[in-house]
C-alpha cells in the first residue's frame, strides 16, 4: 500500500487536532508478485502452498460478497502470504476487482466535517462491518459523492474533481469544473451541494474498465460527465432536474423532477439533441399521482423482460431480510440479517415534520422513531443530543448528504433554528472556504 501499512483504524493526528469528541464468477488471476517470497514456513496456516493462496485470492476478489478489504486483510496475516500475492494497487482504478463494494460512510454527529477530520468511518451494507480510516488526502477537499465506497472529492481552490480509493489511497484526477461552472451552473449554492457518482466509462473498450464521473446540481438543470483523460467536462443533459439517483453496476439511473420517468443517465444515448441523451427504462405506475407522490430508486432487483427494451415495474410486497432507506438524494438497501436493531422487510424514510419513520411491509404499520430524540422544538433547544446514535440514525444521515457533509445527524439538524447562531456562523464560514478562482469573477 502507498503508506506501507494495511488499514490504520486508530484516530489520526489531524482528528485530535480538530478537537473532536469522538469515541472511539471466475476472474483471471492478478499479475504475479515480482518480489521473491521468503522461505516457506514449516507448518501452520503460513505454510499454505502458493496455488492454494492464489485460489483464496480469487475467491476474496470474486463476484458476490468478495471485497478488496478482505484481500488487504488476508495479505496482512503474514509476510509469506503478502510476498506471494500482488499488492492491491490500481493507480487508474481500472480493475473492478480492486474497487470497494457496498461501503457507505457514517457521520459522527459532532459538527466536524470528514474533510476537516481527515478520516471517515465506513460501514458495509451486507456484512455490517465498520472501519474507521484516516485519510489525510481529504485535506482542502469537499466530499461530493460516494459510489460503493469510492469517494468523489472537489478541491476547494482549483474546483478540480478527484476519485479516491479510501482503502488503498489510489486516486484518479479529473478536469476542474470552472469552465462549465461559468457556462451552465453560475450559482455557488449549486456548487456547494453538488452530487457526483462514479460509473464505468462509456468510451472504454470491453477490455478496458476505465471510470467516469457524472455530476449534477440542485437548482440547476444540467448533468455533466468526464473521463480521466478529458480536457473538460461534457454536458450530457440540459433542461433536466435530477430527482433521486442510483449508481448500479457501472451505470447511473435517476428519476426526473415533475415526471414519472425512470431514466438511465449514464452511459447516455448518443443523439444530436442533448435533451434526448437519457434512456427511459420505465415509468412509474399510472395510478401514482406525480403531484403528490415522490419516487425513489433503491438497489433491489433489475428486471429485463425477454432481453428486449421492454421493461416494467413489478410490485414488491416482501423484501426479505432487507431494510430500505429512502431519501430525495440517496437511497440505500441494507441487509438486516446481522443488525438486530434494524427491522427487516421494512422501509425507513423521512417526512418534513418527522425525520425518521419506519414502515413494515409485513404489517403495514408505521412508527415514528425520533420523537424522543429531538434537540429543539423548531425555535429553541429543548434537550442535549441523545447518544449513542443508532444505526438507523447513521444510515438516514448518509442518505441526506447535506447534513452528513457538515458532520450533523439528520434527525437532529434537518432543520436548524435561528437560535443556533454559533452553528449557523460555523457553517457559513465553512462554505466560504470554497473559493472560486479569480477568473470566475472576471468572466461574469
Amino acid at each position: 500500500m502507498g503508506r506501507k501499512s494495511t488499514l490504520n483504524f486508530a484516530p489520526s493526528a489531524a482528528a485530535a487536532a480538530a478537537g473532536r469528541k469522538r469515541k472511539g464468477s471466475t476472474f483471471a488471476p492478478l499479475p504475479a508478485c515480482k518480489r521473491r517470497a521468503p522461505a516457506q514456513p514449516a507448518g501452520g496456516w503460513a505454510s499454505l502452498p502458493t496455488d492454494i493462496v492464489g485460489l483464496v485470492t480469487r475467491r476474496l476478489l470474486g463476484e458476490g460478497d468478495g471485497d478488496v478489504v478482505d484481500y488487504i486483510c488476508f495479505r496482512a496475516v503474514c509476510s509469506y502470504w503478502r510476498a506471494c500475492t500482488p499488492a492491491p494497487r490500481d493507480s487508474d482504478l481500472r480493475d473492478p476487482r480492486l474497487r470497494p463494494r457496498g461501503w457507505v460512510a457514517l457521520c459522527d454527529g459532532d459538527a466536524v466535517r470528514p474533510d476537516d477530520a481527515c478520516e471517515i468511518a465506513f460501514f458495509h451494507t451486507r456484512t455490517a462491518r465498520r472501519l474507521r480510516v484516516p485519510l489525510p488526502e481529504l485535506r482542502r477537499h469537499r466530499v461530493v459523492g460516494f459510489t460503493d465506497g469510492l469517494v468523489v472529492l472537489l478541491h476547494e481552490r482549483t474546483i478540480a474533481v478527484r476519485v479516491l480509493h479510501p482503502f488503498t489511497c489510489d486516486a484518479v484526477d479529473f478536469p476542474p469544473l470552472l469552465t462549465m461552472y461559468l457556462q451552465v451552473v453560475r450559482q455557488k449554492a449549486s456548487l456547494l451541494d453538488m452530487n457526483a457518482a462514479v460509473c464505468s466509462s462509456a468510451s472504454s473498450s470491453s477490455a478496458d474498465s476505465s471510470i467516469a464521473v457524472v455530476v449534477w446540481f440542485p437548482y440547476t438543470d444540467v448533468v455533466l460527465a468526464a473521463d480521466p483523460g478529458s480536457s473538460d467536462w461534457e454536458v450530457l443533459h440540459r433542461g433536466f432536474y435530477v430527482g433521486c439517483a442510483l449508481p448500479f453496476q457501472g451505470r447511473l439511473y435517476a428519476t426526473m423532477s415533475c415526471s414519472s420517468e425512470i431514466v438511465q443517465l449514464y452511459p447516455p444515448r448518443r443523439k444530436a439533441v442533448p435533451l434526448e441523451n437519457h434512456v427511459v427504462i420505465a415509468h412509474a405506475p399510472h395510478s401514482a399521482d406525480r403531484e403528490v407522490c415522490t419516487f425513489y430508486l433503491a438497489e433491489l432487483y433489475v428486471v429485463d423482460l425477454n432481453g428486449s427494451q421492454r421493461r416494467k415495474l413489478i410490485p414488491v410486497k416482501n423484501i426479505g431480510d432487507t431494510a430500505l432507506f429512502l431519501s430525495g438524494d440517496r437511497c440505500l438497501s441494507v441487509s438486516a440479517r446481522d443488525l438486530p436493531s434494524l427491522s427487516s422487510n421494512s422501509i425507513y424514510f423521512t417526512l418534513p415534520q418527522y425525520p425518521i419513520l419506519v414502515l413494515s411491509l409485513g404489517t403495514g404499520l408505521s412508527e415514528r422513531l425520533a420523537d424522543s430524540c429531538q434537540i429543539h422544538d423548531g425555535k429553541e433547544r429543548i434537550r442535549p443530543s441523545v447518544r449513542p446514535f443508532t444505526i438507523v440514525d447513521h444510515l438516514i444521515t448518509y442518505c441526506n448528504p447535506r447534513e452528513w457533509s457538515k458532520g450533523l445527524m439528520f434527525h437532529e439538524y434537518h432543520y436548524i433554528p435561528r437560535s443556533f447562531e454559533e452553528l449557523i456562523k460555523k457553517i457559513r464560514a465553512q462554505e466560504r472556504e470554497l473559493r472560486l478562482p479569480r477568473i470566475a469573477f472576471h468572466s461574469r
